[in-house]
């Protein structure tokens, strides 16, 4: 099994909770130390990719909502266990996505080579459910397998819904309840596009297609980067 590692969240987890660097690193140590035995105990790892630390990401050039929301203070010493983790680890990463962008492109090429059941994304972020992945939640020690239909519903559903945590809300007064009841497992794509689509032409009349793409340039994660 190969498993890609989104450690963002990690890093952060770690950093936030002390303004010294020894303690951060114990405790994203600790931390990591944790999920991969849980990780060994469920796979037989063939080949193990960490990421972490991309930065320039090109969706602030969208727009400037995208992210505005994030008001909180740098943990004091973010930037530093980024760096332990990057020289520790050999973690990846790119400049001008996001590290969920440069996870999606190892996803798309490993899938390519050794095919979908052979590939585990290990992180806490729904947006890779957008993908018909195998999706490892570390804080729950709990895998499940994504298919391409749900993947399809999951992805339409977040153009209706937004990301609050990305400030994208796109569709206000529509709701996980309206999804449950429009987007179905099961239905082509197509079909998602359609209804998804109908939304915004109610919303944004003539800027429909406008705000259809850019909505859709926020969410959609990039596998070629």
């Amino acid at each position: 099994m190969y498993i890609l590692v989104d450690a963002d969240s990690l890093i952060y987890a770690a950093a936030v909770t002390t303004n010294n660097l020894e303690q951060a690193v114990n405790s994203f140590e600790w931390k990591w130390n944790g999920i991969m035995f849980n990780l060994n105990k469920k796979y037989e790892i063939d080949g193990l990719y960490m990421f972490s630390g991309s930065k320039g990401n090109f969706r602030k050039l969208i727009t400037k909502k995208y992210k505005a929301n994030r008001k909180q203070e740098v943990p004091e010493h973010l930037a530093d266990l980024h760096s332990y983790v990057k020289d520790e680890y050999n973690s990846i990463y790119k400049y001008g996505v996001e590290t969920d962008d440069v996870i999606a492109t190892y996803w798309r090429k490993a899938v390519d080579n050794v095919g979908e059941d052979k590939v585990v994304i290990v992180a806490l972020d729904k947006d890779y459910k957008q993908f018909p992945c195998i999706f490892y939640n570390y804080n729950k020690n709990e895998a499940i397998k994504i298919t391409q239909d749900e993947a399809n519903v999951n992805f339409y559903t977040q153009m209706v819904v937004g990301d609050s945590a990305d400030n994208v809300n796109y569709c206000k007064g529509y709701g996980e309840a309206w999804c449950r009841k429009n987007l179905i497992v099961g239905m082509s794509e197509y079909s998602l596009i359609k209804t998804v689509f109908s939304v915004f032409k109610t919303l944004y009349k003539s800027k429909a297609r406008e705000m259809y793409i850019e909505c859709y340039n926020l969410l959609k994660l990039r596998e070629n980067v």
